[in-house]
């Protein structure tokens, strides 16, 4: 057999010498072998792998790339270990590396027994050396490897502190210098130590006493004088090390321990011999004993009895049948125990008295437990023995000895029952033995009855009753039987029925169809028996019995009435399967079934209004039909009226019409109202009458127009149907009404003579003829004479007066056959418009370069309220006029326009007759503009009395030039001085006074040609400007001969104020902002 395996990182091979190998496998490392199977085995570690050499020769081990095996030596025990390392370097100088290209040698067995579980992770197998790369995944980070040595071997084990029970244990952890393979930057081992010790020798069974991380422990419930040995196992990452070295050491010596209580061994009237056993010595042997007693006192006070080597002691010259009390200690070298447990020994004394009867505690069926107490005046401590005597009469031996013992109960057992037995007890002990107590009998208790037989019925069942009857039980339990119990059940519940001698019961008021179950168990002085097997009797139905009378489910209708019942109260055994209804008259006496089913509810139908009926109500089950219940009477409710006759209608003229009708059967109630519906559409006619009537009169009709009409009558019980519908024809008449009589407006007139101020226009639309075409209007002026048109709708009326009411009457139609004419429609009032007015005149109120302020009219508070509207227009370019302003404002702005321009404006007025005519064309022209403001002249110090002023340049206005007035104000002068005017926009002033202030402004001057003459414009001046003059100091400095030109005071200009005030108040305004928000909103 071939077994392959390979040894990877982290493995090592203990080689001893014998033929079984174990391979250690360290945490996170994987061992994997082939089977005799031939399937390969991953082992992971941490495990221990027994292998069984067949030869015992080292095993070819096969290793993956960059690791080397190296055979190392140690007492006499060779190790393989796989290591990272080249394969030149060569440690122990017995390096084997193997990599032979061919197959595997012959390898290893693996010890079934002692190979652990294959875990769940199978490895693929792997066919040479050079696989081992792809195959082997280590599945955790590789351990620490502690090279050659066992980390508990690294621990010396220290013993100190002995004492007779305790020892300290004390051990330093393993040295980190003695690891291999080493980082530096790990992080700090921690280990667990188990302390074991063995009492039993070196070699003997080691018990575990400590397991933590401490360096040492105290042990503690040592035995004195005891050798022990002790070892410490330590364990790191999972890493178990094997037990140190044993460290032996010796408890030391201490007083014996507490002796055993004494024991007597004999006693006599006068003595009392006692004897002990020797207690553990603890190192030091027991030289003497000491017994102490209380010389029959019971105070308990003791005294020395006895003191030296031997183990019993006897006392003499005792009183009879006096209690003593002693106790024990021991003494050796080290000191005396404590004494033992008090005991109490009596002397002898005569023989025992006569004890009492035995009484009974309890009774059984094949047993009796008797007690008894112990002779009057005997010693509690005492021996005294008793015998129970039995005497069982049926037997005829006499008594019979059942009991020998120092018990004072006892149970007799395998007796019969129900029987007598005799029973005395003698008490002895060493003298003698005591008289036998009197004689006491007692009975065992009889056993519980056999069950009786199953009851059977006697004679015939019937419907709410039958006879049972049942045998006496096989066994009576040794006792006569004193009552037998029936019990009864109807579902899962047992009702007991009777109880009694008697073994026949007779079970009435029973229901009938019904199944019910028997049985009978016996009541003796034993107890009660078991039940019998029950009976099961099913009684015969009967038919149901009357029902209650149906009910009234609802009110009774006219012709139909909805009846409902319940189920009888009996249903005589059997479900109810059906119901019979029967209905008569009380006055016809004809009896009717109207109904037949299980429904518990039917509708009657079929009946008379207001007629009286009796009905009555059986039910039926299997066994047939029960009894009728009693009548209930019920009377159907009124019925609405019968259909009417169709009315008749009779027109009396083209606006009235007489309708009529007959009375319909009336349906047990008489008739209360008619309704009759009456329009001019079949489907959509109203009631137009509502009374106790029988004709009606219809007005309001229109002429020449079919009417549909019907009629309903009803009473109490509701309404009938409506009779049938009949359709007539009023006869025609004169038009109707016209309507929509109204003006027209000048928009609506289409006609070009029409005037608003002279004319007026109506219009009408065409009434309804009633029967007869129209053929024509008549129009009705008031005072003048009626107008008669033809088929028209609309009229002109001209020749009136501008802006003047006029009231005009109806429009009066006729027709054109003999019915005459219509009503006149409404009247309406009319008004000619005024005339357009004439335009304002157009005057110019305020003129610039730019706009003209225009103005017409009045311009008073009366003109706004006015109705007259303006249009102001004005010359485009192109030379058409284009509108400006449409209002009833009487000013207007022309803005945006050029300087000395002229522009032509008309204007006319508007009311609501019209627009007037166009005012003639006013001419308006714009003056000249000025020149804009300069800025604020600069000033350039010259010397002390003199300086240079500059201002802006701006360019000539339309070719007009542009000349430059500037004026000086000195001191406190209330006035400026014009002190430069012509075309420079700069001048040197001279004459300067010292600590003078000095204002300088300037302006432009535009300087316009015209025919009329030469004509100067005038602009804004600037900002004035502040100049003061200060003599200027000689120069400090002596190296250069420099003049320090005198500090000039420069006013600021309006902007620079405004930019001032412009940023205080932004700050103020953020400050504000913030006390808000902090104080307000927070």
């Amino acid at each position: 057999m071939h077994l392959l395996f390979w040894v990877l990182h982290g493995y090592k091979l203990f080689f001893p010498h014998r033929k079984v190998i174990l391979v250690q496998v360290n945490p996170g490392e994987a061992f994997t072998i082939r089977r005799e199977d031939g399937q390969f085995q991953c082992i992971t570690g941490p495990a221990q792998v027994p292998m069984m050499s067949p030869n015992g020769s080292v095993p070819t081990i096969y290793v993956p790339p960059g690791y080397a095996p190296q055979v190392i030596e140690d007492n006499g025990v060779r190790r393989v270990v796989v290591v990272p390392q080249p394969p030149e370097f060569h440690p122990g100088g017995h390096a084997v590396i193997h990599r032979p290209p061919h197959p595997p040698l012959p390898g290893f067995l693996p010890l079934p027994a002692m190979i652990p579980p294959p875990p769940r992770h199978i490895y693929s197998p792997v066919t040479g050396a050079g696989d081992m790369a792809t195959q082997y995944i280590p599945q955790y980070h590789t351990s620490q490897v502690y090279g050659d040595l066992d980390i508990s071997k690294l621990v010396l084990l220290q013993v100190s502190d002995i004492q007779a029970r305790t020892a300290l244990l004390m051990w330093s952890p393993p040295s980190s210098d003695t690891r291999e393979d080493t980082d530096k930057n790990d992080v700090p081992e921690v280990y667990t130590y188990e302390v074991m010790i063995s009492s039993t020798g070196k070699d003997g069974k080691y018990k575990t006493v400590y397991v933590g991380e401490e360096n040492k422990v105290t042990v503690n419930d040592l035995r004195p004088a005891t050798d022990y040995h002790a070892k410490v196992q330590v364990e790191c990452n999972c890493v178990k090390g094997s037990p140190s070295e044993a460290e032996s050491f010796t408890t030391t010596s201490c007083e014996p321990d507490t002796p055993n209580l004494p024991r007597i061994t004999n006693r006599t009237k006068n003595s009392l011999t006692l004897q002990w056993k020797a207690s553990c010595d603890n190192g030091s042997k027991i030289h003497s004993y000491l017994l102490e007693w209380d010389e029959g006192k019971g105070n308990g006070e003791f005294c020395q009895c006895y003191y030296g080597q031997q183990k019993q002691y006897r006392i003499t010259k005792l009183s009879p049948a006096m209690g003593y009390t002693f106790r024990l200690a021991a003494k050796n070298d080290m000191g005396m125990s404590g004494f033992s447990e008090e005991v109490l020994y009596h002397t002898s004394g005569t023989a025992p008295t006569t004890p009492a009867s035995p009484l009974l505690i309890n009774a059984g069926v094949t047993w009796l437990s008797l007690q008894w107490t112990k002779p009057s005046g005997t010693p509690s401590d005492e021996g005294i023995s008793y015998i129970l005597e039995m005497e069982d009469e049926n037997s005829g031996y006499g008594f019979k000895p059942k009991y020998d013992g120092d018990d004072l109960t006892y149970t007799v057992k395998n007796l019969r029952r129900s029987t007598k037995y005799k029973f005395r007890v003698i008490a002895y002990n060493s003298e003698g033995k005591s008289s036998p107590s009197e004689t006491v009998e007692y009975m065992t208790c009889p056993d519980k009855p056999g069950a009786p037989s199953k009851p059977t019925v006697k004679g015939k069942i019937h419907a709410q009753s039958f006879k049972i009857t049942w045998d006496l039980p096989k066994d009576n339990g040794g006792a006569a039987i004193n009552t037998y119990v029936v019990e009864m059940s109807e579902g899962n519940k047992w009702d007991t029925i009777y109880s009694g001698a008697a073994r026949e019961h007779v079970c009435d008021r029973l229901n009938p169809g019904c199944s019910y179950r028997l049985r009978v168990y016996c009541v003796g002085e034993g107890g009660q028996s078991m039940a019998s097997d029950s009976l099961l009797v099913q009684t015969p139905a009967v038919v149901p019995g009357p029902c209650q009378p149906p009910r009234l489910q609802g009110r009774p209708r006219a012709r139909e009435i909805q009846l409902r019942w319940g189920p009888p109260q009996v249903d005589g055994g059997s479900p109810i399967t059906c119901y019979g209804l029967e209905m008569f008259q009380t006055e016809t006496d004809e009896h009717r079934d109207v109904y037949q089913g299980s429904d518990v509810e039917c509708t009657v139908g079929s009946l008379l209004p207001g007629r009286m009926y009796n009905f009555r109500l059986r039910a039926a089950n299997k066994a047939g039909f029960g009894p009728y219940s009693e009548k209930c009477e019920i009377t159907t409710a009124p019925g609405p009226p019968d259909q009417c006759k169709p009315p008749q209608v009779t027109c009396r003229s083209a606006a009235c019409a007489q309708v009529s009708w007959e009375v319909p059967v009336s349906n047990g109630a008489d008739v209360t109202e008619y309704r009759l519906e009456w329009g001019g559409v079949e489907g959509c006619m109203q009631i137009s009458y509502c009374g106790p009537g029988l004709n009606c009169e219809m007005k309001g009709l229109l002429p020449a127009t079919i009417y549909y009409c019907r009629v309903q009558a009803v009473n109490v019980a509701g309404a009938g149907p409506f009779s049938d519908v009949v359709a007539c024809m009023t006869p025609a008449s004169v038009p109707a009404v016209v309507t929509c009589l109204r003006g027209l407006s000048e928009d609506e007139v289409e006609s070009p003579h029409y005037s608003p101020s002279t004319c007026l226009a109506i219009s009408w639309e065409k009434p309804c003829d009633h029967g007869s075409e129209i053929l024509g209007y008549s129009i009705d002026f008031g005072e003048k004479q009626p107008i008669t048109v033809g088929k028209v709708l609309t009229y002109f009326i001209d020749g009136l007066q501008p802006d003047t009411t006029y009231r005009y009457a109806i429009v009066r139609i006729q027709a054109l056959n003999s019915l005459g004419a219509g009503p006149f429609s409404h009247t309406i009032k009319l008004k000619t418009k005024p005339l357009p007015p004439d335009p304002p005149r157009l005057e110019c109120a305020v003129y610039s370069s730019q706009t003209l302020k225009l103005k017409w009219g009045e311009g008073t508070a009366k003109a706004l309220t006015d109705s007259i509207q303006y249009h102001l227009q004005m010359e485009d370019k192109n030379g058409r006029f284009v509108s400006l302003y449409r209002g009833p404002c009487h000013t207007y702005k022309v803005q945006r326009l050029s300087e000395s321009t002229s522009y032509k404006f008309c204007i006319q007025a508007c009311n609501e007759a019209g627009e007037g005519p166009l005012s003639q064309e006013y001419v308006f022209t714009t003056p000249k503009s000025v020149p804009a403001a300069l800025k604020a002249p600069r000033i350039e110090r010259i010397n002390d009395h003199t300086c240079e002023i500059t201002w802006e340049v701006l360019q000539p206005m339309k070719g007009d030039p542009v000349i430059y007035c500037l004026q000086v104000m000195v001191g406190k002068d209330s006035e400026f001085k014009q002190i430069y005017k012509g075309p420079d926009w700069s001048f040197r002033y001279t004459g300067l006074q010292l600590n003078c202030e000095y204002r300088f402004r300037a302006c432009a001057i535009r300087q316009c040609q015209e025919t009329a003459g030469h004509q100067d414009l005038i602009g804004p001046y600037s900002a004035p400007v502040l100049f003061v003059s200060q003599r200027t100091e000689p120069p400090a400095s002596t190296n250069k001969d420099t003049v320090q030109t005198t500090r000039t005071q420069w006013s600021q200009s309006d902007q620079v104020c405004a930019a001032v005030i412009l940023a205080l108040f932004a700050i103020f305004s953020i400050l504000i902002a913030v006390i808000i928000q902090y104080f307000v909103i927070k």
